[in-house]
């Protein structure tokens, strides 16, 4: 089963997501291709509490995966697609994100570039598709700059799934999904703190005071943020509990990937949101972030006794 994860809330995101899973499923075949919102029947779906129900149908897909197509564009990553990319990447899953970005990212304006916001994701990730520039001109004789425009991003983006397509069969064929292996270390727990602003000590405080092995996320601090990533990955995926800091309009992209992996592992995990902005939608039960995390973590914690609170349960 390919997994096609890209981000649901625009139309132009859910038809580049429907272009990618109608290329691969000419080559793979069309039972062998899952799109979420459209395999879901996401719009027509009723059921007593239906974004829960999403996310079971989705993780059902996750679990039994041969590989995955991701999208991710611009600084602003979606956190359910990062969670989905963190759920693969923790299975052994070769996963390929595609992407038609033309910036990169960096920790400041001398050091080395990422393709995405955080180096988490080309970490664990076995190929990026980069295709940042527009398709070259091919009407001869366009009726005006607009559509000649439209035509040269339309090049982009066909060029952009039909690499992600070849490059996913490629490893595919040569790497078959072997079970993960991390075990869990007793009396671990690894806090993923927000990249924009200061974790608090109390958190920190609360997860010494439960008497664990607290490891704390370096890669945003550290002089080489892709050997950072690399240990923050390892540590992550050995321990029992993971405390991430959700906070923002949507969950830091690191932080949506590592709730996967945990998710993927069985693992516990506490989500620290001290105030959240609630999300509507048709037939959906409101929602305080990405049903992909909010379903994936065991709790959301609002400061440090709730979380006290938790860990002792």
């Amino acid at each position: 089963m390919y997994y096609i994860a890209h981000r649901l809330f625009s139309a132009h995101d859910r038809a580049l997501g429907a272009l990618i899973a109608r290329q691969l499923a000419k080559k793979a075949g069309p039972e062998s291709v899952f799109l979420p919102f459209c395999d879901t029947d996401e719009e027509d779906l009723v059921a007593p509490v239906k974004g829960r129900r999403l996310f079971e149908l989705d993780r059902e897909r996750l679990q039994t995966l041969t590989g995955m197509i991701a999208v991710l564009h611009g600084p602003s990553l979606d956190d359910g697609v990062c969670m989905e990319i963190g759920y693969a990447a923790a299975l052994n899953v070769p996963v390929v994100v595609v992407t038609t970005d033309f910036q990169t990212y960096s920790a400041d304006e001398y050091s080395p570039h990422w393709a995405f916001p955080d180096p988490l994701i080309e970490t664990i990730t076995h190929r990026v598709i980069r295709v940042d520039r527009l398709g070259a001109p091919e009407l001869a004789d366009p009726p005006d700059r607009f559509t000649a425009f439209a035509a040269r991003n339309q090049t982009q983006i066909e060029t952009a799934a039909a690499m992600s397509v070849e490059a996913i069969l490629e490893l595919a064929a040569n790497n078959c999904p072997t079970p993960a292996t991390a075990r869990a270390e007793a009396g671990t727990a690894f806090l993923e703190p927000s990249p924009h602003i200061r974790c608090p000590e109390a958190l920190l405080d609360t997860l010494h005071a439960a008497h664990r092995s607290v490891t704390i996320a370096i890669r945003h601090q550290a002089p080489d943020p892709f050997t950072a990533a690399h240990a923050d990955w390892a540590t992550a995926l050995r321990a029992e509990v993971l405390v991430a800091d959700v906070s923002g309009p949507e969950t830091p992209p690191g932080g949506a990937v590592l709730i996967g992996a945990a998710a993927a592992l069985r693992r516990r995990i506490a989500a620290y949101l001290p105030t959240a902005v609630i999300t509507h939608a048709p037939g959906r039960e409101p929602n305080w972030r990405n049903l992909m995390i909010q379903y994936a973590v065991g709790t959301r914690v609002c400061d440090a006794d709730s979380l006290a609170r938790w860990l002792a349960s």
